[in-house]
Parts: structure tokens; sequence; C-alpha cells
């Protein structure tokens, strides 16, 4: 494999695993935790956290380990990856992630195929997925020049800490966003809820550049760079 061919299949199979880890983990919590929404979601926090640490220790230095259109999309701002690559990753990442909820539906047992019917709308849900995306990029963008030898921590412990401060449990990924249209579980999310979500995302991330370019000094980041065009 050439190493474009490489990252983009590391953004795929990182896809995979993060979301299958998600909706899974999602799934297990609640038929763990009795109807206790709170130790539900903390089944699902921990798992994300630790299997983001996995993938990102384990994958950045082939892809930047973004599996996230909103990371791919500052990082092409930023000129760290090329269009075409940029757009390979946009697709890797969801054809990853949405494999990832099925091989999640198929290890519980449930319909392959099925649409959720989960309410995630109204003002406080969508700043509250500005707010996770602004952050999430900050903590990506912040940590690379001062330690990038702590991504993978950092990613981790913020969306750790995302999914309790956050009203929408820190979606802040437009992939995980749309192929959760597709699970009618714990973690799933309504179609007629995802264009703001996108919306406040896209926004997010925006801003999380620009405060980071504000406040950061100009330095080459340690991830891998993906430049083809």
């Amino acid at each position: 494999m050439t190493p474009v061919t490489r990252a983009i299949f590391a953004e795929a199979v990182g896809s995979l695993f993060l979301f299958a880890t998600v909706i899974g983990s999602g799934i297990m919590a609640e038929h763990l935790s009795g109807g206790n929404v709170a130790i539900a979601l903390l089944g699902n926090t921990l798992a994300t956290g630790a299997i983001l640490f996995v993938l990102i220790t384990m994958l950045g230095p082939i892809s930047g380990a973004h599996f996230n259109p909103a990371v791919t999309l500052v990082f092409r701002l930023k000129g760290e990856i090329g269009t075409g690559a940029a757009f390979a990753y946009l697709i890797a990442q969801l054809v990853g992630g949405i494999l990832g909820v099925w091989l999640a539906h198929l290890m519980f047992d449930q319909p392959i195929l099925e649409f959720s019917e989960k309410l995630r709308s109204g003002v406080g849900q969508w700043a509250a997925e500005g707010v996770a995306t602004f952050g999430l990029l900050l903590t990506i963008l912040g940590t690379i020049k001062a330690r990038p030898q702590w991504v993978p921590a950092s990613v981790a412990l913020y969306i750790t800490a995302a999914y309790w401060f956050t009203a929408s449990t820190s979606f802040a990924n437009p992939a995980v966003t749309l192929a959760h249209i597709l699970t009618d579980t714990f973690a799933g999310i309504r179609p007629d809820d995802v264009a703001s979500f996108l919306v406040a995302q896209v926004i997010g991330a925006l801003f999380g550049l620009a405060v980071s370019r504000a406040l950061l000094p100009n330095k080459a980041p340690a991830f891998a760079r993906v430049t083809e065009r």
C-alpha cells in the first residue's frame, strides 16, 4: 500500500472500531444498568474514552487518527491534508462507521438495519454540539503543539468529560451523527435532528481552529501529514 492508501484504510478501521464501541457499549450499558440512565451513560463513556486512547495511539502515526470529518476539515484548512485525501478520509470515516454500527448490532442480536427514533433537538442540544466540537478541536490542536505525545490521552479525557458536561453527550463528529441515524439504541439520533447537529459541529470546529490560531504559535504537528491532492 502507498502511505495515502494506508492512511485511508486506517481511518476506515479506526472509525469501525470507534463506532462499534460507542454503539456496543451503549447497548451493553442499557442491558446491565437496570434502567439507571446515569450508570448506562457512565459505561458508555468509559468504553468510548478507552477506545479513543487505543486507536489514536495505534493509528495516529499512520493517518493522524481523525475518525471525524470535522477534524479532517480543520486539517484541510490548515493545509496538513490534501483535498483528495480529505475527501477519501470522509468516505472512509462514514463507511467504516456505518459498518461499525452494523457490527455492534450483529454482536448484540439487534436488527442490522434500523432507524433511530431518539429525540435530540432544541437550542440546548445544538449549543452543546457546537461547544463539544469546539473543545475537541482546540484540545487536538493545542496538544499537538504543546505535547504531541499526549494527544491520545488528551482526546480520550476530553471526550470522557464532554459526555457529561454537554447536554448532547458530545457527538462532536458529523460521521458519528450520520451513522447514529441507523441505530435505535442508547446512542441514536432521529434523522430529523441531524441537520442541526451537523451545522453546530462545523461551526464549533471552525471556532476551534480560529481560537487555536489566536492562542497558539505556528508549529508543525508531530502526527501524520497526508498531503497528496
